[in-house]
């Protein structure tokens, strides 16, 4: 750690070199379309050396002797030079250009005149964003290599408009994340989480990332399930040169640092992030079927099989460290094979493991005219280690600069292994208005993988004008949830002495205490598709065709044992036993002899199997009017085939759907000049449920303190989108836009809370609401203070959004917001970069307005999130003749806490006094160092 600080800030001197060779990367695009331009040829104009753009419109150009240099690129007659390209030696220098193509006045040419390399690199920042055809924003590669963000995650935080939960998820004007989508290299990406509708974007490292695009509006030529951000991500696939990094890292979260860690005894392999077997059933239990016909004799038999740990115990620092550990490793190379061919491939591992204390509390409130009744009151603190591990592989061949042809693959395993230790008090006002004192644990692991492989290829078919897409996949999204443990004790305090006893009875289906789950679920998604484009002039204007086709097929295999100890007759001897004595083997019986049994919740309701179908296809045109309109319009046809549950139609689980939407896209773009666009844009969008959400499926869940249930009845929900935007892009770099918009939901799917007043009774379930309307508007901007001496080094940029959104029914009786949507969304961030120096710092702030959590049902009502601002700051230097980077990080600086509750004064904020809290947490601030170097 000391040496980490001592090369932050005495290094600096030996970070400038006289640069006498190195390499010029970058991507050329039509000016007008925003289209890659494969073909474009690139020369040095000193040297006469030269290269020329591949199909995807990217070149890479090696120079030695010179440190400045004029570039000269030419397409189709027109000529376009780039002076004052600074070469540094060993650094890839990013050289993009947007080019205007030829346009004819009368029968003369008109050339563009030259530009600065600083000008065209600063503007190539937002030159997609400028050219779009569609309401959007782009994060380059150049912004995400000056930034010390680690993955996407943290990468999309920098994006005006966007936000993130719980560091991984992402929100888009206000909207939860279920209606966001993600695309991994053009391709359509289903959810990570097997347990909601989200895409978790901090498996991939920023480090591999080549550009990411958000849009806010819909084209025909992409999918058409999502209402809030359609969030590109594009992995890098062709290095500029040979290259190997290795980064390191440690860091700590506050409330966890010099605190007590709590942890069960786990398997070996526990920090790989997969169990080793120890968590496994036991071999010789018998499936489900066999082991309901048992007797309860035989059943009590294999209680004594599994494994006997239900306690947690505190660890030594050099046992489980508190400290996180991170490490990186990445590097590629770039061939050139028989002349004008290429192969270049690019490789990763990452490993993170970070050890959390978090601690919340929880209650639970029935209500009677708008008064709390508590249920219970529980204190929480829950210890995880969490392990994100992953491998990144792609591979790259290009045949001339007219085909290309890509193989990429992505694995990702993100487990958690953790100790909930639980204190409070439960009440049965009927019976015992004081409360019993309760002690609880829940013991778990989590294990999801995520495996993505792709091939896709790129053609340039340069006579016939058209550009031929293809792609392929396979995707893998494995759940392993083994032996989650729950046990509780409770006190009765209305009798002097008595002791704590476990909550163990009659019962043999209780999933509150007593029980271990085992979860298994399998996602298998296979993709396939491709387009065709088409380029044409009318009146000597050129214009765009696109057509495709898009399949997508997804299997769930979902299966779950769940398991309850119980006591056949009373047995307080027994129920008075600790913890670590209670479930021995000598305690259970044959069902006779006031000794534990065991059952397993073997109903079908504990399982279910699932596929889906979908068939799309597009026609898109892209029509340039004159120089000033630009109207980009078509249809997407998604015809979608779902069935879950079973495949048996008479089964109560069955259900089956199949509905085709047309889902129309119209984006026109007027410029006004140089500088101005003014955009329009109307488009129909859907979102479906996922599997879970339709299944029969119960689970409790420990945290919420109720159980989880799909809805068999739920309905997709259809989505009106309407923006009108106004854009300044006053100088390189820079912009400001200011817009509106609305959007129609119809049958919105929401999650509502039904409260039975006692803990285990109540229920989480989703539902469909009749429709919702919502009013936006958007202020965005970037900035370079560059107008005086003293700030040139500062950027400034942020997003303010202000939404009013209400649902409304047949009754016209409600007067909420939709769930999930927030009123308001602030973003701002400043940067101050001293590139001369390789110091770059940021410091980021959000917030988002308070939103429905969860929908209250009946006399409930709904449980509000509270606003929570969050500030966070980030800091990297160059060191070691800036081959080495130090970073540290520091989010969540203010710590707030994270409130949800019931607002009964009907005030709009949350008043501790008058108020009912469902949730407080406390997540504390991250403290992150980290050093890598580039071989």
């Amino acid at each position: 750690m000391r040496l980490l600080l001592l090369l932050i800030f005495f290094s600096g001197y030996n970070l400038t070199s006289s640069a006498q060779k190195g390499k010029i990367e970058g991507k050329v695009t039509d000016s007008k379309s925003g289209q890659a331009l494969p073909g474009v040829s690139v020369i040095i104009k000193s040297s006469g050396k030269g290269t020329s753009t591949g199909v995807d419109g990217h070149y890479l150009l090696s120079v030695d002797g010179f440190t400045k240099i004029s570039l000269v690129f030419s397409y189709n007659g027109v000529t376009q030079q780039v002076d004052d390209v600074e070469l540094k030696e060993d650094i890839v220098t990013t050289q993009d250009l947007s080019l205007t193509q030829r346009e004819k006045t009368e029968d003369a040419v008109v050339v563009r005149a030259t530009s600065t390399a600083r000008k065209e690199s600063a503007a190539s920042l937002i030159t997609f964003q400028k050219n779009t055809n569609t309401v959007a924003s782009v994060i380059s590669a150049e912004s995400i290599r000056r930034s010390p963000d680690r993955n996407t995650g943290e990468v999309l935080k920098r994006t005006p408009g966007a936000s993130l939960i719980e560091g991984k998820f992402l929100v888009v004007r206000g909207l939860a994340d279920r209606y966001n989508q993600a695309m991994l290299n053009g391709i359509l990406m289903s959810s990570t989480e097997p347990d909601r509708k989200t895409f978790s974007f901090d498996i991939i490292p920023s480090s591999m990332i080549d550009n990411i695009i958000i849009n806010k509006a819909f084209v025909p030529e992409l999918p058409g399930e999502w209402a809030g951000g359609l969030i590109q991500v594009n992995t890098k696939d062709v290095p500029a040169k040979d290259f190997l990094t290795v980064q390191v890292g440690t860091g700590f979260n506050t409330q966890t640092i010099g605190k007590d860690f709590y942890a069960y005894e786990g398997g070996k392999k526990d920090f790989l992030g997969y169990d080793d077997g120890t968590r496994a059933l036991p071999r010789n239990l018998p499936n489900k079927a066999a082991f309901a016909s048992m007797t309860e004799a035989q059943k009590a038999a294999y209680g004594k099989e599994f494994e006997n740990v239900w306690t947690a115990v505190k660890k030594s620092s050099s046992v489980t460290p508190t400290l996180n550990q991170n490490l990186l490793i990445n590097g590629g190379f770039n061939k050139t094979v028989g002349g004008s061919n290429k192969v270049a491939a690019m490789f990763a591992l990452n490993y993170n493991r970070t050890n959390r204390r978090s601690i919340y509390k929880n209650q639970l409130n029935s209500f009677q005219n708008n008064v709390a009744d508590l249920g219970f009151d529980y204190e929480n603190i829950k210890y995880s280690t969490n392990v994100l591990a992953g491998a990144l592989a792609n591979v790259t061949l290009e045949l001339g600069s007219n085909n290309k042809i890509t193989f990429k693959n992505i694995l990702n395993v993100n487990t958690s292994n953790y100790s909930t230790l639980r204190t409070g008090r439960e009440f049965d006002n009927a019976i015992n208005p004081a409360g019993d004192l309760i002690k609880a644990t829940e013991l778990g692991f989590k294990a999801n993988t995520f495996f993505n492989t792709q091939l896709s290829g790129d053609h340039n078919l340069r006579h016939s004008n058209v550009k031929l897409h293809w792609f392929g996949s396979f995707n893998i999204l494995d759940q392993y949830i083994p032996d989650q443990r729950r046990l509780q004790h409770t006190q009765d305090i209305r009798i002097a002495g008595s002791p704590y006893l476990a909550a163990i009875g009659q019962s043999n289906a209780s999933q509150k205490s007593g029980s271990r789950y085992y979860g298994f679920l399998n996602d298998y998604v296979y993709t396939a598709g491709g387009d065709l484009t088409r380029s044409f002039k009318i009146n000597n204007v050129a214009q765009l065709v696109k057509g495709g086709y898009f399949l997508q097929v997804k299997d769930r295999l979902f299966d779950s044992r769940p398991f309850s100890i119980y006591l056949p007759s009373e047995n307080l001897a027994l129920r008075s036993l600790t913890p670590d004595q209670i479930f021995a083997a000598g305690n259970f019986g044959n069902g006779a002899d006031n000794k534990f049994a065991l059952n397993e919740l073997s109903t079908n309701n504990y399982r279910y199997i699932a596929n889906s179908i979908l068939n799309a296809g597009f026609l898109q045109f892209d029509n340039q009017v004159k120089n000033k309109l630009r109207i980009v319009w078509g249809l997407r046809v998604e015809d979608f085939d779902q069935v879950i549950g079973s495949l048996k139609k008479s089964d109560p689980r069955f259900v089956h759907s199949v509905k085709t939407d047309f889902l129309p896209g119209l984006n026109v773009a007027y410029k006004v000049d140089a500088k101005t666009n003014v955009r329009l844009s109307a488009s129909q969008t859907v979102i479906r449920p996922e599997f879970r959400e339709l299944s029969t499926f119960q689970f409790y869940d420990f945290e919420l303190g109720a159980t989880t249930a799909g809805f068999t009845g739920l309905v997709r929900t259809k989505v009106s989108n309407f923006d009108l935007r106004y854009e300044i892009y006053p100088g390189a770099g820079e912009l400001v836009t200011v817009g509106v918009f609305y959007k129609y939901f119809k049958n919105p799917i929401e999650v509502i809370f039904n409260s039975n007043g006692g803990a285990g009774s109540s229920s989480y379930n989703f539902f469909n609401a009749d429709e919702a309307n919502s009013f936006g508007a958007e202020l965005e901007f970037r900035k370079k203070l560059d107008f005086n001496s003293s700030l040139k080094n500062f950027t400034v940029q942020g997003n303010i959004s202000y939404i009013y959104n209400r649902v409304t029914s047949s009754t016209n009786t409600l007067d909420r917001p939709m769930q999930g949507q927030s009123p308001y969304l602030i973003n701002g961030s400043i940067q101050y970069d001293l590139e001369k120096y390789g110091i770059s710092t940021t410091l980021l702030f959000n917030e988002i307005g308070r939103r429905i959590a969860f929908v209250g049902g009946q006399d409930t009502p709904p449980v509000w999130e509270n606003p929570r601002p969050i500030l966070d700051f980030q800091i990297a230097k160059r060191v070691l003749q800036k081959r080495g980077e130090v970073k540290l990080n520091i989010s969540d600086i203010f710590n707030k806490q994270a409130i949800y509750y019931n607002d009964l004064n009907n005030n709009k904020k949350y008043d501790k006094n008058a108020d009912a809290f469902a949730i407080k947490r406390k997540y504390g601030s991250n403290v992150s160092i980290s050093f890598g170097y580039n071989f």
